[in-house]
This record gives structure tokens, sequence and C-alpha cells, in this order.
């Protein structure tokens, strides 16, 4: 089978397409047939060796997938084969075919392509958890979303609005913001050009009620500052750098400050992360999809994690790996 290969730690342009030997199904897992999986920014920390945990070489990247399945291994019950499922693995979403444990897999939400069901599980579980699970989140609150044009953060802001939050978006041009306006925010900020805090505060009054955070770097201060008393910030990535924040600001507004990091919240919290693939799944039948910018063949996945690392992209890009079964 084809696959993308990280043969060397590095970055986009060391990712090579091979043809490796196909996997097998194990006991407990499910072989898939991949018709598209998700680029996300920790792909790009596993290639370059800067995850939390290293990968050996030589692997396959990619962790978030959707496609058909193709085997089943034993003990593996609830599913058949050709059925359309997606799922999300540590690397390997990127090849023809994958292996993933078969509580890492569940069946395609009825109405999402293949792309989309491919951009669909880790984004939204991660909005999800971030918003409802550690934000608390009610309705008619202000919800303050960076990093707004990407894949997490368009997903927030998605998901946010139909939750019957007051979303402000907060990217770094006028065209990045336009694309969270169509999702449905209330308002935006541009980084680039205004003062953060500032604006916030000028468009809330008070102050977040909640702040959702994929980038970090030196936004997230500002950020902090323009939560309100009692506030929730929720931090659940770097893809601008790791910030440093004054603990003083977190005691003398009383804001209580959370970490979202999908791989042990799925693990540690099971019963949370199974009502919150019921509540996405609900609102997929009214019609919530996820926003899907590009889609790269295989031969071009390099490109597609160069999209993703320049920052650049809004929405998901995706890896097709054929033509075929686009749905």
């Amino acid at each position: 089978m084809r696959a993308a290969r990280c043969e060397v730690y590095g970055g986009p342009a060391d990712i090579v397409v091979r043809d490796i030997e196909a996997p097998e199904a194990g006991p407990g897992t499910v072989l898939v047939d991949v018709a598209a999986a998700a680029v996300n920014f920790p792909d790009l920390l596993f290639i370059a060796d800067r995850y939390q945990v290293s990968v050996p070489l030589p692997f396959t990247p990619g962790s978030e997938f959707a496609g058909r399945v193709a085997a089943l291994g034993e003990g593996v019950e609830g599913f058949e084969i050709g059925d359309r499922v997606h799922g999300s693995v540590t690397t390997g979403a990127m090849a023809e075919q994958v292996v993933a444990p078969a509580a890492s897999v569940s069946r395609v939400p009825e109405g999402l392509t293949m792309a989309e069901a491919a951009s669909f599980r880790v984004s939204y579980l991660t909005a999800y958890h971030s918003l409802v699970t550690a934000g608390e989140l009610e309705p008619d609150q202000w919800v303050v979303v960076l990093g707004a044009a990407g894949g997490v953060g368009a997903a927030c802001v998605d998901l946010a609005v139909r939750l019957g939050a007051q979303v402000i978006a907060v990217a770094s041009s006028p065209e990045r913001l336009e694309v969270c306006r169509g999702l449905g925010a209330r308002a935006g900020i541009d980084y680039s050009r205004e003062d953060l805090k500032q604006r916030i505060k000028e468009i809330t009054g008070e102050g977040a009620h909640l702040v959702v955070d994929p980038v970090g770097d030196r936004w997230s201060e500002p950020a902090l500052r323009a939560t309100r008393w009692g506030g929730r910030f929720v931090t659940i990535g770097f893809a601008g750098g790791i910030p440093s924040i004054p603990l003083n600001l977190v005691l003398l507004k009383n804001i209580t400050v959370r970490g979202v990091e999908l791989r042990t919240w799925t693990q540690r919290l099971p019963e949370e992360t199974a009502r919150a693939r019921e509540h996405l799944a609900e609102l997929v039948a009214q019609g919530m999809r996820p926003y899907v910018s590009e889609v790269h063949p295989l031969e071009k996945v390099g490109d597609a994690l160069q999209r993703v690392a320049d920052r650049v992209h809004t929405g998901k890009i995706v890896v097709r790996m054929s033509e075929e079964d686009e749905r």
C-alpha cells in the first residue's frame, strides 16, 4: 500500500510517499481502507520529534482518518465489513490502510462526506470538551476563540454558536475573520492590528466568560487579562509557542484555568466523551458540518503539511488517498 513516511525527523519537505507492507487487524482492532486523513498541528510536532512522546523512525504520520472497514480483529463487535467509519490513532492515518483500536473508531454520522468525516472527530471532540466539559459554557455567554480560523478554532466557533454563545473570533487577517463570521461569530478581532485585551473589553463590557486558546505565545496573557472575574480559560495547544502566565492574574480574578489534551481526556473521561459524541451526532443531524478548506492528494502530502506549518490555511486541510469513494 502507499503511505506517507517520516524517515528522518524534520519538516514537511522531508515527508515521502512509499509503498510499504499493508497492516493486518489484530485482536481488538479494526483495519480501515482510508479514504481521507486530516492534517493536524500535532502531526508537525511528531515529524519534528517535538511532541510529548517520541515516535521511532520510520513511521507514517497522521492521526485522524475516515474510510471503510476492511477487516475486523478477534473480539471486535459492532462493525461490519464496508461500514463507513472515522477514527483516530497516534500516527499512521496518512496511508491507504490503517489499523486502529476498535474503541477509537466509530461510524460516520449520516450526511458527512469522507473529507468532512476525517476532519470531524478530533476537532469537534476537542471543541466540545473545551467549551462544555472544561469550559462549562452556558447560552448567551461571551466566548473568545483564539486562532479561530484554524481547524480546531473553526470547530470551536461553529459549536459555540450552535450552543447559543456570543462568539468573538480572534484571527490574524480580515480574510480569516470573514471565514469566522460565516460560521456565526458575532464579532472579530484582528490581533495583528488591534489591541486584543482592549477590544475584548470594548465588545463584552466586563470581559469574556470563557477563552479557548489553541495558539499560546504572546496572545494568551492579554486574553487572560480580558477574562471577567470568575471566568474560565481553557488551553488546548501552542501553535504559536508556549506562553508564560503570571499566576497573580488567576488569583486576583478568580479565573479557572484548565487544559484539554484530547488523547488523555478520551482515555480518562470515557463517559463524558460518550456524551459529547452523542450530542455532536445530534448537531450533525441538524446540519452541522466541519469546514474543509483544502483537499490534497497523497502525492502532495508535504504541501498539505506545509500549509498547516505556515498557518496560512483556514478550517481543515485533508489528504485524499484516491478520488474513489468521496462519499
